[in-house]
């Protein structure tokens, strides 16, 4: 006679009848971190005047984000660009112009210092400031509390359900992780602000800080869970 291998049901039976629940937790902190863009611009008659310009520009941009010290966790420059502007006029192709662009990140964890960074960087010449855009970081101790108390909301359903039966819980047969997400965030874009003269205004006073509130952050984490439980007596 051939062995067999039992093999469990998927589903209960009359002796060992189970329950399956699902736990969700949603969670409102503060944010932990903020993340600025910058776009940085030049202009000049040619190539190598207009490179000058943008470079000038952008270290003048990067010296005043890092004068901020460790409150900016990271900087990373990202798209970088030099175009010509072609006439639209005249026989041939005649360049009017070259542009440049330099598109920067920074993410700051000290949100009045946010403020104070903000209001200096659009006041830069030809340098428009995007954001800011509220976030927790990865590893944040928010996520790890939003599982926990998602589990225990199953374990408390699936006492209630048993309780209701007039049984209790016998053991956990499954537990499945079906994410932890943030709530979406709005469409992106935020705050915007720019500086377009050609040149500085020498009797233009310092601005004062903008005054930024941090958008609170909504943290959803949602688990299944399937347990055994001691037959009820219906």
């Amino acid at each position: 006679m051939t062995p067999t291998t039992e093999t469990a049901t998927p589903y209960g039976t009359p002796d060992t009848p189970r329950l399956a629940v699902r736990g969700e937790a949603h969670l409102e902190v503060d944010p932990e971190i903020a993340r600025i863009g910058i776009t940085v611009t030049a202009r000049g008659k040619d190539r190598r005047e207009a490179l000058a310009d943008l470079t000038r520009r952008n270290t003048l941009a990067l010296d005043l984000v890092k004068t901020h010290g460790d409150r900016v966790e990271r900087v990373e420059t990202g798209h970088f660009s030099i175009s010509p502007e072609l006439g639209r006029h005249g026989r041939g192709e005649r360049v009017r112009a070259y542009h440049g662009h330099v598109h920067i990140t920074a993410e700051l964890n000290d949100f009045t210092a946010l403020g104070e960074l903000t209001t200096a960087l659009a006041d830069l010449d030809l340098t428009r400031v995007d954001g800011p855009w509220w976030d927790l970081r990865p590893d944040s101790p928010t996520h790890r509390a939003a599982r926990r108390q998602a589990v225990h909301e199953a374990v408390r359903r699936a006492r209630e359900y048993a309780e209701a039966l007039g049984t209790t819980l016998a053991a956990l047969v499954e537990l499945a992780d079906t994410g932890v997400e943030p709530a979406p965030l709005p469409a992106p874009g935020g705050a915007r602000f720019r500086r377009a003269a050609f040149a500085a205004d020498p009797a233009d006073d310092e601005p004062a800080p903008l005054d930024l509130e941090p958008q609170r952050q909504h943290v959803h984490a949602q688990v299944d869970a399937r347990f055994t439980m001691a037959p009820p007596q219906l």
